[in-house]
């Protein structure tokens, strides 16, 4: 479940009008970032992925990520020659991580951050 592209931030607001219907009552997106044609949503509950598919995009894969399911992460910064940073999630019962490629305008840092409030509760 590799999904590779640059992202950049989404506004939770406008994330979580869009994917509202994808979303459980009173579940709320608190960040949310663009991979070329896919999306990444950080919830209250889950890490939601929505994995377009196909030529045109009509076809769409979610992916439902419970917190608890997370075994570990890891983020890797961009580099001088290498721009961009990357997050790994391992999820149990997985043994490939999920990766995701974030441009040096996205500050993974922040993304960590997020992981780590919703990992650790």
């Amino acid at each position: 479940m590799g999904l590779f592209g640059n992202a950049h931030t989404v506004d939770p607001v406008a994330a979580q009008q869009e994917y509202a219907r994808l979303l459980g009552q009173g579940e709320q997106v608190h960040a949310a970032y663009l991979l070329v044609r896919d999306t990444m949503l950080f919830t209250d509950r889950r890490l939601l992925l929505v994995d377009k598919q196909g030529i045109t995009g009509k076809k769409v894969e979610y992916h439902s990520i419970p917190y608890r399911s997370i075994t570990h992460f890891a983020v890797e910064t961009a580099g001088t020659f290498d721009l961009d940073a990357e997050l790994k999630i391992w999820i149990s019962g997985s043994p490939a991580p999920v990766q995701k490629t974030f441009t040096k305008g996205v500050d993974i840092y922040e993304v960590q951050a997020i992981l780590t409030q919703f990992v650790a509760r």
